[in-house]
Order: structure tokens, then sequence, then C-alpha cells
């Protein structure tokens, strides 16, 4: 399932979400589409540095735990601090429920850095410099020209269960990857 701006694109009605989990489908569907991470694909994987400058690799985390993946735009604007923050606040219940979040922007390690000593952010922020890993993601612009806001939730296979972009609402992100966390749990009982 993907969420745009709020709207589920679930075909007919209001389906219930519904989940990939075919992994063999997934290489085929990444092959047809390069351009942007849908769900089903394998998550690319990366190595950015984080807040303290150490190289973070997605990959380590495959087997261990999901993965609530966040582009934004920039430290310490308002939305994206209201994102960080929603983030933050929930963090406990994210990692109860089996998963880590990573936060991503093009800004600077000094700049993560000094945005999670002023919000308290218990989580990872990585560096993007130069927005490769944003592209390879296909993560697309807002408004034309600002860096847009999308969350990946990746299981622990490393396989993208659902996406949720939506410039305009960035408090929704952390209650939507919750609520599809809670939903995969339910799906392995």
């Amino acid at each position: 399932m993907i969420k745009h701006d709020d709207q589920a694109q679930q075909g007919q009605g209001s389906a219930p979400i519904r989940l990939s989990n075919d992994a063999s489908a997934s290489s085929s569907a990444q092959a047809r589409r390069k351009e942007k991470v849908q769900v089903g694909d394998v998550a690319p994987d990366f190595t950015l540095p984080n807040q303290s400058g150490t190289p973070v690799r997605l990959g380590d985390f495959l087997g261990k735990t999901a993965i609530v993946l966040y582009f934004y735009g920039k430290d310490n604007s308002s939305p994206c601090t209201a994102e960080a923050c929603a983030f933050r606040d929930s963090y406990e219940v994210f990692k109860e429920a089996g998963a880590e979040v990573i936060g991503i922007s093009s800004d600077s390690v000094k700049s993560h850095q000094q945005f999670v000593v002023k919000q308290r952010l218990p989580f990872i922020l990585l560096s993007d410099q130069g927005g490769t890993v944003r592209k390879r993601y296909g993560v697309p612009p807002a408004l034309g020209l600002l860096p847009g806001r999308v969350t990946y939730l990746i299981d622990k296979q490393g396989i993208v269960r659902h996406i949720f972009s939506s410039f305009f609402a960035p408090k929704k992100h952390a209650p939507e990857a919750l609520n599809v966390l809670q939903a995969l749990r339910e799906e392995r009982k």
C-alpha cells in the first residue's frame, strides 16, 4: 500500500492494509521500476554518516529489526522539527514493535548533531549531502523544488512494506508507520 498526501491508493473502496512479502516478485518488480522504490521492492542498501560522523549501513539492520526510514527536508525547519518530534515521542513504541527509526536529509553531520541535541532525538539521523540516496529511492520533490517528505517501512528481510508520502502532514508520518507495524504484527500471528 502506498499513501500519498494522506490518500490511500488501495484500489476499490477502503480495503484493509495489504502488505507484500513475496521477495521473488520484488526483484522482478524492482527491475521494471528502477526510477522509484515501491512497495514489494528490496530496499536499496546504502551507507551514510550519522550525526556523529560514523558510517551507518542500512544492510546492517537486516535480520535484526524493521526499519522506519524517513526522508525529510531540513533540520530545524518548523515542519521537519514537528515530524522529528513525532518520531521522538513515539520512539519507545517503535522499539517495542521491533523497529528502528532512521531520518535522512541532505543536512551536514554538524547540523544533525545540533538538531539531535536541541530536540533530544533518540534515533539515527543520516547525512545525504548531494541527495544520492534520496534519488536512489526516487523521493519526489514537493512543490517542484523542495525536498519531499516520504516514509518507508522496511521489514526485517529488507522488503519495502509501506510508503507514506505527505509533504503537508509531517506529524502523520509516525502514527502511519506505527499503524503498519501493528498490521505486520497481526499478519505474523
